[in-house]
């Protein structure tokens, strides 16, 4: 019997290029509690799914999206 390899999962690195200072508390909600970005230059690595593209179109214009390197 053979088993089902799963898909490779994408990943991207999210990195915060401006303050959250000035913006709404949501918007640093989702930055501190759902991307867990805490200071300008600090970067997560997430999956690529509708869950993290949502978050990072909350904040778009406080973060960078790169595809990860692996």
């Amino acid at each position: 019997m053979t088993t089902r390899k799963k898909p490779a999962v994408k990943k991207l690195r999210i990195t915060q290029v401006h303050s959250a200072i000035g913006n709404q508390e949501r918007i640093k909600r989702v930055l501190r509690d759902g991307l867990n970005l805490r200071r300008i230059g600090s970067s997560v690595v997430l999956p690529d799914n509708p869950y993290t593209r949502g978050m990072i179109a909350k904040c778009a214009h406080i973060v960078e999206v790169a595809p990860a390197e692996e």
